[in-house]
């Protein structure tokens, strides 16, 4: 039988679509295409009304072939089981538990199922990958978050704070470097909490460095209170460590920060920026920005902008604030309107491809490390540490290995490049 994963949201649900994946691999099924398969398993998104509808969306588009199963699972099916159980054509709906457990629910399947946990006190759900499919691997060290911002589903869907056992998140990635990748990403809900009873990311981030045949470590996010004194001393030692995080800032003025239920001030954030500055002055920092939250006047929304100018992020992740039904702002008067979201949202767009090439341009002329990730039409395509995105002319054979350039030329988005060849690194 031929399987057929669709994937939407958060790298957490991109490494568990890959556990899920491997799984049925090992049992015996076949990757099949979007066209061809017999089992079409759907891995929702759930955290803006946008992800809602592409969920729904694929979810039609999965059974419009006609398959033996489809399975929903993921932050859709989590919070709205009903409806996805009442779609003509859905077989069996999970949740965020069980997704390591797809082969006993195909293997039992008779009739339409749907299993939903409370997931409110539960334990990590452990989930082990040999391999990935590209070339920078993830590893789920942690799960669920209970920050509780105002606009963030997210505590909901994903249920409390829970993290892997430190072991294993050290022999995970062991076995991935034997495997061949020289890149982890440190991924999770809320990455930056990860603890392992007394034992907590510092510590994880510790052992991890010294794992030997590691080229590159990169956190997937962290929130800016948790990148505290023993994590810089980490940062500053250890080159394993890139030079480029992706700090959530989500507004730059205080009133709106406050109303998000964030758990810091601007000046704390700049403040945490620039010591993290004093350590790696090119570091790479991209960020995430919410637009048109509610009360967010333009004067207010003026004060993001000067405050990302101020910090100088290298690229922004902008996102139209979303109404989420059941978290506290959606019931916060003076909501923004959708053209006034759009407008600011393209603002800062702009704004986020000058600040990009404004840091690229610091390279221009530089010598820098860059892993090729795909090959096309003569050129190797992949990214930096500090990830600015390289185009060279090279062979294939240099996929996946690390290869010295020289920065010729900015041709947005791509930063043009020659190849060092006395310089490439073929293990």
């Amino acid at each position: 039988m031929k399987y057929y994963i669709i994937n939407l949201g958060c790298k957490v649900n991109a490494y568990e679509a890959k556990v899920m994946s491997d799984l049925l691999t090992n049992a015996g099924f076949t990757k099949g295409s979007i066209d061809d398969a017999d089992i079409y398993i759907v891995n929702t998104c759930f955290v803006t009304n946008v992800a809602e509808h592409k969920s729904f969306q694929m979810i039609r588009k999965a059974i419009k072939h006609k398959p033996k199963l489809v399975i929903v699972c993921g932050c859709l099916s989590q919070m709205k089981e009903k409806e996805v159980l009442a779609i003509d054509g859905v077989n069996i709906v999970l949740g965020n538990k069980d997704k390591s457990k797809i082969i006993e629910y195909i293997n039992n399947y008779k009739d339409k199922v749907s299993k939903i946990y409370d997931l409110t006190n539960i334990e990590f759900e452990d989930m082990q990958l040999n391999n990935f499919d590209k070339t920078r691997a993830f590893v789920k060290i942690q799960d669920g978050c209970n920050n509780f911002c105002s606009y963030c589903i997210i505590p909901y869907t994903r249920g409390n704070v829970r993290s892997k056992k430190k072991e294993d998140v050290i022999n995970e990635i062991k076995n991935l470097i034997n495997y061949g990748h020289k890149e982890i990403v440190l991924t999770g809900i809320h990455t930056g909490n990860y603890h392992d009873l007394d034992y907590d990311f510092a510590d994880l981030l510790n052992d991890i460095v010294k794992i030997p045949n590691l080229k590159r470590l990169r956190i997937s996010s962290i929130e800016i209170t948790e990148i505290n004194d023993r994590v810089m001393d980490v940062i500053k030692n250890n080159d394993i460590l890139v030079d480029h995080m992706h700090i959530p800032l989500q507004s730059g003025s205080n009133t709106i920060l406050d109303l998000m239920n964030r758990k810091y001030d601007i000046t704390y954030f700049i403040n945490k920026i620039n010591k993290l500055r004093n350590i790696r002055p090119l570091i790479s920092i991209t960020t995430d920005v919410i637009v048109g939250f509610p009360n967010e006047t333009e004067e207010l929304f003026n004060e993001t902008i000067d405050n990302i100018k101020k910090i100088g992020f290298a690229k922004l992740h902008v996102f139209p604030y979303s109404v989420r039904e059941g978290t506290k702002a959606s019931l916060m008067d003076n909501q923004v309107p959708e053209n006034i979201k759009k407008e600011r949202a393209r603002k800062l767009i702009d704004l986020s491809k000058e600040l990009e090439i404004n840091y690229i341009n610091n390279f221009i002329g530089s010598y820098l490390e860059f892993i090729p990730e795909t090959y096309k039409d003569g050129y190797l395509y992949g990214h930096t540490g500090n990830y600015l995105s390289i185009k060279v002319p090279g062979d294939k054979a240099l996929l996946n290995k690390i290869v010295k350039v020289k920065i010729k030329k900015l041709d947005y988005p791509y930063c043009v490049s020659n190849i060092c060849q006395d310089t490439v690194d073929i293990r």
